[in-house]
C-alpha cells in the first residue's frame, strides 16, 4: 500500500491539485527538492500561504522538534520545483526571520488553526520559507 505522501501526490495529480481528507479545501503545492546527502530527487506535498505572487511554506513537521527533510534539502540547495494546480514553477527558496517570519507564520495559524498547535507541541522555532519563480 502506497504511504500516505504518495496517495497525496497522486491525488493532486489526478485532480489537478485538489485533495480531499485533512488537506480538503486548503492551498497545497508539490515541492520537489534535491536531497542534500543523496542528490535523490525527493516531492513533498504541503500547505502553503498565497503572498501576492509568492508561496509560503512552514516546516512544522506536525509540531515535531526536527526539521523536516524538505528544509534541510532547500538549505543545501534553494532552487526547487513545485507543482500549483495543474502548473509546474521553478523556484527559489528563501528563509523569512525575525518580525517578517511571526508575521507569516501567525497569518497560516489564523486560517488553520493546526499551525498554532503545532507551534505549541515544539521547543523550536519553525522555520518559515518563501518561494519565488526563478528567474
Amino acid at each position: 500500500m502506497p504511504d500516505f505522501n504518495e496517495q497525496v501526490i497522486a491525488e493532486f495529480r489526478a485532480h489537478h491539485g485538489k485533495v480531499g481528507g485533512p488537506f480538503e479545501g486548503a492551498p497545497l503545492l508539490l515541492l520537489h527538492t534535491t536531497g542534500a546527502k543523496s542528490g535523490v530527487r525527493r516531492t513533498s506535498p504541503l500547505m502553503y500561504l498565497p503572498d501576492d505572487d509568492r508561496y509560503v511554506i512552514f516546516a512544522s513537521k506536525a509540531g515535531a522538534d526536527t526539521n523536516p527533510a524538505w528544509y534541510h534539502n532547500l538549505k543545501a540547495d534553494p532552487r526547487a520545483t513545485i507543482e500549483v494546480g495543474d502548473d509546474t514553477i521553478d523556484v527559489v527558496a528563501e528563509e523569512v526571520t525575525g518580525d517578517a517570519r511571526d508575521v507569516l507564520y501567525a497569518k497560516q495559524a489564523d486560517l488553520y488553526s493546526g499551525f498554532a498547535d503545532y507551534e505549541k507541541k515544539t521547543t523550536r522555532v519553525i522555520p518559515v520559507v518563501v518561494l519565488s519563480a526563478a528567474s
